[in-house]
């Protein structure tokens, strides 16, 4: 696999981090402006983050893979420096912006690793747009349609359950109820993590995941046979200290509808989050492997 290289005239700010520089920049696309950030040498590894996270949530993880890989990170349109006129409502759109975003920066099939809605967003790439992923690290995606009964019906009555406090009480406690729900603990990191401070986008683009995001996940149904066809190697993954919340139990029905191993990675949910070090070892490991 040839090396990725940024076509000069969408080169931006350049920033040193880690011996490795960073480059980032804007792609225009129909509806939206995503920011996104490169860094690193070798294949072309995609970051796709959960939450209303992007490109500063994913630096860690990025930083660690560097050595490795051209790591690219994106802001999701609406979110941190992403902008849009049109919020996305599907994750079809949101897989779309990142086949446009793909297909700006290399010919050849990414490597992809997703968490959460992330790892949700990277499948339906898969779906959508397979000549384009190579392998995709699927993180806990909240694959609800999954899930046998009653444990489906429990998972979208949390979602729903924080779009209804969003909606009465605003998006920090939304966010809140949610990260409790999913056993997020940002004690369970590496020692030197720093804690995180919410940014002056924090709320903004909470706003946009609480408000399109969230029912984009309930009503999304994944197509499993073609994902099943795909040409991608699928790799569903889950948090070694999550197995007692819903997503980690979607991430091991994906493994056994595929019929392939579940991949443990450290931490809970957003391990890549708190614990990117020893994230960034498992990734390469399993994209080392051979299925």
């Amino acid at each position: 696999m040839s090396v990725p290289r940024l076509p000069d005239e969408k080169i931006g700010g350049r920033i040193m981090i880690g011996g490795h520089t960073m480059r980032e920049s804007v792609l225009e696309i129909p509806g939206a402006r995503l920011r996104y950030a490169v860094r690193g040498e070798g294949p072309l590894l995609l970051l796709v983050a959960g939450g209303h996270h992007g490109v500063d949530a994913n630096e860690p993880l990025a930083r660690h893979l560097a050595d490795r890989y051209t790591v690219l990170t994106y802001d999701r349109r609406g979110l941190w420096g992403s902008t849009t006129d049109a919020p996305a409502t599907t994750l079809a759109t949101h897989a779309d912006d990142v086949s446009r975003l793909l297909a700006a920066l290399t010919p050849e099939p990414a490597l992809v690793y997703g968490t959460s809605l992330g790892a949700l967003i990277s499948l339906e790439l898969t779906v959508g747009h397979p000549g384009q992923v190579a392998a995709v690290v699927a993180h806990e995606p909240p694959v609800t349609r999954l899930l046998p009964e009653p444990a489906r019906a429990r998972a979208l009555g949390q979602l729903l359950t924080v779009e209804e406090i969003f909606r009465a009480r605003g998006a920090a406690p939304a966010m809140r109820r949610f990260a409790a729900d999913i056993d997020i603990d940002p004690a369970d990191c590496e020692p030197d993590v720093p804690a995180r401070a919410p940014g002056p986008g924090h709320l903004r683009s909470a706003e946009v995941h609480l408000t399109h995001d969230l029912p984009a996940i309930r009503a999304h149904v994944l197509d499993m046979t073609a994902l099943k066809g795909s040409p991608a190697r699928v790799v569903p993954a889950a948090g070694e200290n999550s197995g007692h919340v819903w997503p980690h139990t979607c991430a091991a029905m994906l493994a056994g509808e595929l019929g392939t191993p579940l991949e443990t990675f450290p931490g809970g949910h957003n391990g890549y989050l708190f614990r990117p070090r020893g994230t960034a070892e498992r990734i390469r490991a399993v994209l080392g492997s051979r299925p």
